[in-house]
């Protein structure tokens, strides 16, 4: 039967890598090396010889490829593989989900046993 919704289609074809992934690949060849082994040389372009790593995407040519890495959308995604994913602690702060209670944010909570002794 396959998907009816034509706007579902169209959004999943176009879905990349997110940063994350993205960021496992430049730390771990390993990482990289299981992604690409997903895919058959012979259904990627060039038979997957040009790839950006930084964007997850596979090239006509080594000139498409160096035309691609000099543009503002390779540029734009470099600038934010740098800015480092967001973390849990942060979710949690810009969600609501935290509290100071007056303390600050490095300042360990003190244990009954240094309460009770000063």
């Amino acid at each position: 039967m396959g998907v009816t919704n034509k706007r579902t289609i169209t959004k999943t074809r176009r879905k990349t890598r997110d940063l994350d992934q993205i960021k496992a690949d430049l730390e771990s060849p390993k990482h990289l090396a299981q992604f690409q082994q997903l895919k058959a040389a012979e259904d990627l372009p060039a038979l997957g010889r040009h790839y950006c790593v930084e964007c997850a995407k596979y090239f006509d040519s080594e000139e498409a490829l160096s035309r691609h890495t000099s543009a503002k959308p390779h540029k734009r995604r470099l600038k934010q593989l740098r800015e480092g994913p967001y973390t849990h602690k942060e979710a949690d702060a810009a969600g609501g989900l935290w509290t100071d209670n007056g303390r600050p944010q490095d300042d360990p909570i003190p244990n009954e046993d240094s309460i009770m002794t000063t």
